[in-house]
């Protein structure tokens, strides 16, 4: 389901205009595919918040122009907080699109029952699909994944459609023995060496000597 997007058309461009833009609650956003000219347009950014942050891919524009897009691409502030601006590109019913969709996992792994922890390493995957039936997440049940077992791309259920265009074999998830850092070797004191008296050993040669000189005059 297309989210909306109420949009008006922006007259002055420029990174002034735009800042002047943000700090009224709105996002700069250019329009653009289809063969049509481009048109730079603006967004309340509440409403473009809302949808990214639910994963929504397709939206329905109202208000000065009335159109599907796809949001393209979104430009983050450094701080991942507040977006900068957004692309959006035009498409129809007919159209097949590339997209990357987050990977959900659902469930408890019964493998963890059996000592073992998941661990999902891959978090989004590539799919092409209708462009009015973009899915906001894909849904992977993870219950039978037992321990030292795994799921990769090809397990992940697709809409009608869909198909996947990441690699099939990409690990997505898998239920893995704990990890056990070894405890560090006990670490003994280091050996000093006793210090050597000067002379020491000269004279114990002497004092050798001469017990063997007193034994051979015996």
């Amino acid at each position: 389901m297309a989210d909306t997007l109420n949009v008006k058309r922006r007259e002055k461009l420029g990174t002034a205009n735009n800042r002047r833009l943000r700090s009224t609650g709105h996002v700069p956003a250019v329009l653009y595919g289809h063969g049509e000219a481009n048109l730079s347009l603006t967004v309340p950014s509440g409403d473009v918040l809302s949808v990214v942050r639910h994963g929504g891919k397709l939206v329905k524009l109202s208000g000065d122009v009335s159109d599907n897009a796809l949001i393209r691409a979104v430009q983050w502030d450094v701080w991942g907080k507040d977006v900068l601006h957004i692309d959006l590109l035009r498409v129809s019913e007919k159209d097949k699109v590339k997209t990357k969709v987050t990977v959900e996992l659902k469930g408890s792994a019964v493998g963890i029952t059996e000592g073992g922890v998941v661990e999902h390493v891959m978090h989004e995957v590539e799919i092409e699909c209708p462009a009015m039936s973009i899915p906001d997440k894909l849904v992977l049940s993870i219950t039978d994944l037992h321990l030292n077992a795994s799921l990769f791309a090809k397990d992940i259920p697709l809409p009608q459609g869909a198909r996947i265009v990441t690699d099939d074999q990409t690990l997505i998830v898998h239920c893995v023995p704990p990890h056990i850092e070894a405890e560090p070797e006990p670490v003994g004191e280091p050996a000093v060496a006793e210090p050597e008296v000067i002379g020491q050993k000269e004279r114990e040669e002497a004092a050798a000597k001469a017990a063997a000189e007193a034994e051979g005059k015996k």
